[in-house]
């Protein structure tokens, strides 16, 4: 790419580190970012900086917020009895677009996955066990998604709740096998919700 002054084959390269994001896309988003007026520029920056500053992990679920409980975790409307878990944040959003889940949520930050390093410890299960430790918990829903990681997290996870004695039920396949939740249609994952089973 010599034929980019550095800054901009700088600005190329960052969104190609992006996942999704191949050297065509990247190059397409530079230049529009490059077309954009200064203020609109300014503004796109700082979005990216204030976000990477403000937003934290809920000290409860351990979803993204801006500072404090998340609305979920602080909603008095949210049956405290029921936590869906759920690998990642995006998770949560997909199972919030189905409006059929009124419990709570524990967001794991990933999978066992020993292909990619990530064992138990990697992974914010603690945070849940000492959760459901302080009782009140009836159903833990195992959500991760149907894949080979996912399964082996959720089996996981279910041994250690043995103890606990709590309902532990996991997602039914209306979610493809290797699928994932973001991606799923409203009517699957109302369907995936209502055929949950226990684990």
């Amino acid at each position: 790419m010599e034929y980019f002054p550095a800054p901009l084959e700088a600005l190329v390269e960052q969104f190609a580190r992006l996942p999704g994001i191949g050297g065509k896309t990247a190059q397409r988003l530079a230049f529009h970012v490059l077309s954009l007026p200064e203020e609109d520029a300014q503004a796109f920056a700082d979005a990216i900086v204030t976000a990477k500053r403000t937003v934290t992990y809920c000290p409860v679920c351990r979803n993204f917020t801006a500072g404090g409980l998340c609305p979920i975790c602080s909603s008095p409307k949210r049956d405290n009895s029921v936590i869906c878990v759920v690998a990642d944040p995006r998770d949560v959003a997909a199972m919030e677009r189905g409006r059929e889940f009124n419990g709570k949520y524990h967001v794991l930050h990933g999978v066992i996955s020993p292909m990619n390093h990530v064992g138990p410890d990697d992974i914010a299960i603690k945070p849940l066990l000492e959760r459901v430790a302080q009782g009140g918990v009836e159903e833990v829903i195992m959500a991760t998604n149907p894949d080979t990681e996912g399964e082996a997290t959720a089996m996981y996870i279910a041994r250690l709740l043995k103890p606990f004695e709590v309902k532990v039920t996991r997602l039914a396949y209306g979610i493809p096998v290797g699928g994932h939740l973001e991606f799923a249609d409203d009517a699957t994952l109302a369907r995936a919700l209502e055929g949950r089973r226990e684990l």
